[in-house]
């Protein structure tokens, strides 16, 4: 039985205003925390310097040139806290936590990417919503992008194995290719395939090029830096396949026909272009996404779903039915086909 004074506090709690509103704003505040935690650690380097071995507060300052070791000894006690460090002895080693955010990039990146412009979104939105300048993260942010998009590829994979196996290409363009994880499948699913990537982004186009040559596949592979539009009526043959995952979002809504019709231009006829693409919802992953995006510079959403079926048929193509490939997350796969006969649609004078 609770003691009288245990009793009075908690029917005090109780009645103070909205618990269920205090626990949730406690755990998330908890949560952000930790998030913000880890990332400090990657950015000033502390589990970096541990990923080599154990070492002594004195030494890991002199690794790091931090001189304030107060203020070191103290983060590293947060960092044992939330369970990325381990202490033994005065000596400080990573935990197998620290260790995962060190050696997984997808963890490492996640961390960077919602410590730093997903959530300095919100942070800095009043001058935004004031009429300030646009975010430039797109531009700027391109690398971590890239990593970060790695979590859709196991959705995405068997998306692209059954466009392989239905088309059979001999040559893929993927467009927005990011750190080439899509490409890299495609190529490995059609071992006689050639093909190209394409990123505007200088970071996304040297993680590309590191991706396909780890899984031995430069050989058969290019990648470009710039914008894939300036390919059309170029010297490129035809492809079979056209990928654009993850990547319609950033075009601005008004050039999004001319892009697919570009695209189409590029393909065989009978070629496949395949769109992956998140879609607005209203869920909150979408929500933010797409705040996100319009708080960018350039006219940039996320597609609705009709309106991108829509705009693939404008631009000539003959799309089947959107589906959704990942429960609990607004990821849509959209195979548009380019007719054999002349390209068709009011873009076709474009």
């Amino acid at each position: 039985m609770a003691r009288p004074s245990t009793a009075r506090t908690l029917f005090t709690v109780l009645r103070a205003g909205n618990v269920r509103a205090r626990l949730r704003a406690t755990r998330d505040g908890q949560a952000a925390v930790r998030l913000n935690v880890g990332a400090a650690a990657l950015r000033t380097g502390v589990l970096d310097a541990l990923a080599g071995g154990p070492a002594a507060t004195s030494d890991l300052a002199r690794r790091l040139g931090a001189p304030a070791e107060d203020l070191l000894a103290a983060f590293l006690r947060v960092l044992v806290s939330v369970g990325l460090v381990g202490e033994d002895g005065g000596r400080w080693s990573l935990s197998a936590g620290g260790r995962a955010l060190v050696d997984d990039d997808l963890v490492r990146a996640t961390h960077e990417a919602f410590a730093g412009f997903h959530t300095g979104l919100y942070r800095e939105l009043g001058p935004l919503l004031a009429g300030g300048p646009r975010r430039r993260d797109v531009v700027e942010e391109g690398g971590v992008i890239a990593r970060v998009s790695a979590a859709f590829e196991p959705f995405v994979d068997d998306v692209l194995r059954e466009t392989v196996a239905a088309v059979a290409p001999r040559r893929v363009l993927d467009v927005g290719c990011g750190a080439g994880l899509q490409l890299a499948t495609v190529l490995e699913a059609a071992p006689g395939a050639e093909g190209v990537g394409v990123d505007a982004d200088a970071d996304a186009a040297v993680l590309a090029g590191r991706t396909l040559a780890d899984r031995g596949l430069a050989g058969r592979a290019r990648v470009l830096r710039g914008d894939v539009r300036d390919l059309a009526g170029g010297t490129e043959d035809p492809f079979d396949v056209v990928l654009l995952a993850n990547v319609v979002y950033y075009v601005p809504v008004g050039e999004r026909v001319l892009l697919l019709r570009s695209l189409a231009e590029l393909l065989t006829p009978g070629g496949v272009l395949l769109v992956v693409t998140s879609v607005a919802t209203p869920q909150l992953t979408s929500r933010h996404f797409d705040l996100l995006l319009r708080a960018q510079e350039g006219a940039m959403e996320l597609p609705d779903t009709g309106v991108l079926v829509g705009q693939l048929v404008e631009a000539g193509l003959e799309p089947a039915a959107p589906r959704r490939i990942a429960p609990g997350i607004p990821l849509v796969a959209v195979s548009a086909v380019r007719p054999v006969a002349p390209l068709q649609g009011p873009a076709a004078s474009s």
